[in-house]
């Protein structure tokens, strides 16, 4: 059976490794992409010097001017909400005016979360001038909106919230492809 999603809550701790790649103006960067056989459902992008959301689309999406990703650490949250289409973006506990985006809009599931890389097909037909340099972490989903002191505490050594229940970082079992880096903890 299929499911779909009406309220999202995405949470990912990032951490650039090289400014001058990342944070080139004209630099396009994938942060979260979310796809199924029907093609993109949830995309995250860096791009234009802004943070950027799109909803089965690679055209129109929604952007917002938030400050730039660090070479310190930051936490993003996206919320989106079906019924109203408000949907904002929240670095470092800090949330930008809300948008209206894609109003009663379904997300699909039955796809494959891919972080850091923007797959031109199916889990696949990647483009390594998109891909995110840096580290990835505490990457999680919820089918619900997190209140604004749950995402503005987010941190993931003192977590008090509810445990994700679409994408948890603690459970979720992955595969490793390209040039990519598992960090032991003891270097987090």
């Amino acid at each position: 059976m299929r499911w779909v999603l009406f309220l999202l809550c995405v949470l990912l701790a990032l951490t650039c490794s090289d400014q001058t790649v990342v944070n080139q103006g004209n630099r396009e960067t994938i942060l979260f992409a979310y796809c199924t056989t029907e093609g993109d459902e949830l995309n995250v992008w860096q791009e234009k010097g802004k943070i950027s959301l799109y909803l089965r689309s690679s055209r129109d999406g929604v952007f917002y001017d938030v400050q730039p990703l660090s070479i310190f650490g930051t936490d993003l949250c996206v919320t989106w909400e079906s019924r109203t289409g408000l949907t904002a973006f929240w670095v470092d506990g800090r949330r930008s005016a809300p948008q209206v985006y894609r109003k009663n809009h379904k997300i699909l599931s039955g796809g494959a979360v891919i972080l850091g890389q923007d797959p031109d097909s199916f889990v696949g037909k990647f483009d390594e001038n998109q891909s995110f340099v840096g580290e990835i972490s505490d990457v999680n989903m919820w089918d619900y909106l997190l209140t604004d002191d749950q995402i503005k505490n987010f941190n993931e050594k003192v977590w008090v919230g509810p445990e994700p229940n679409v994408l948890n970082w603690n459970t979720v079992q992955y595969e490793v492809n390209g040039n990519v880096r598992e960090v032991p903890e003891k270097y987090k």
